[in-house]
């Protein structure tokens, strides 16, 4: 794949980016622990440079789909950390109205469409996104992520022989993280190299690092390009890492220490914040007050989520139909 040049711009972007879904869900854990975030919570910490590497590679109008880890998806995205933070609490004010929670993020103004929490059910949808922005005759690319579990789904093979049939503009993101909740890749599969699984498609399929921005905004940028000439479909392997266990009650003990440690020692934004003082991009006191900025950012959302109401009651029985006469549809 191609090697960029990236501008001081998109390294302070980066920085800016994965810093407020690190920050984010540092400060959603410390809720989860007070009870005011309640059910089931999957942090990103770890992971930042696969969504802030695709989004500075991607158009505006290109649309997003992933499974129920998805706050730094939706906060990529553009959705509020206030909308997202709201969400947690269940609150009316979130972005899904609060009736999705953690796991059910969904904004159509941000392209966004979710949010998914049955294992791999996001996987046939993005394919169908992409089926519709295709059939309109839009150059929109669709992205849907998936992790390393939900590509032992039978949806998945389905869904890949349909969009390279088809040639369907869509890239297809195994998040690798090492682990399906807490069973290791090693444990579930004979094909160690999960990118391998696209070949039997002949579709472009590659190994990406996911522990840096820049190899992923590389890898997004070339298959987003080939999507847009007819190309269609590729499947990027992203092999990352999370820091935390599976979901909040997961003390992740199936991991040693000395392998967190290692991922540690690649923190995607640690690294992004040396390239910055390494290129006298940025000083320390610079980079210093965009944190402040983004604790000042998160504590407004908490402050917004505290004090927006519940839905009421009737709510339950609103958004449950299409509320338009098919097949006369009309936007």
């Amino acid at each position: 794949m191609a090697t960029s040049t990236f501008t001081k711009e998109t390294y302070l972007n980066w920085f800016e980016q994965m810093l407020l879904m690190r920050r984010f869900e540092e400060k959603a854990a410390q809720l989860y622990g007070q009870q005011k975030i309640k059910g089931f919570c999957h942090l990103y910490i770890g992971q930042e440079a696969v969504v802030a590497g695709t989004m500075s590679a991607l158009k505006k109008e290109d649309r997003l789909i992933t499974a129920y880890r998805d706050h730094a998806h939706a906060l990529a995205c553009g959705i509020t950390a206030r909308e997202v933070m709201a969400e947690l609490y269940g609150k009316v004010t979130g972005c899904s109205k609060g009736k999705g929670g953690s796991m059910h993020m969904f904004s159509k103004e941000h392209n966004f469409f979710g949010g998914h929490g049955i294992v791999g059910g996001q996987i046939p949808l993005g394919a169908g996104i992409a089926f519709a922005d295709q059939y309109r005759g839009g150059d929109q690319v669709t992205v849907c992520y998936f992790g390393d579990g939900a590509a032992r789904q039978g949806a998945l093979h389905e869904t890949f022989n349909m969009a390279m049939l088809w040639k369907l503009p869509v890239i297809f993101v195994i998040e690798n993280n090492g682990y399906a909740m807490g069973t290791s890749v090693e444990r579930t599969t004979n094909v160690m190299e999960l990118y391998k699984i696209g070949e039997s498609y002949a579709m472009p399929s590659f190994a990406v690092d996911g522990m840096q921005p820049e190899t992923v905004h590389e890898a997004i940028s070339e298959a987003a390009a080939n999507a847009r000439k007819g190309d269609g479909p590729t499947l990027l392997e992203i092999r990352t890492y999370r820091f935390r266990g599976h979901s909040m009650s997961d003390p992740a003990k199936y991991r040693t220490k000395e392998e967190v440690e290692e991922y540690k020692s690649k923190d995607p934004i640690e690294q992004v914040r040396a390239t910055l003082l390494k290129k006298k991009w940025a000083t320390d006191a610079a980079l210093e007050q965009i944190e402040d900025k983004i604790t000042a950012n998160i504590q407004d959302a908490v402050e917004f989520s505290e004090n927006s109401p519940y839905p009421e009651a009737s709510a339950l029985y609103e958004d449950v139909y299409f509320e338009k006469n098919y097949p006369f549809i009309k936007e």
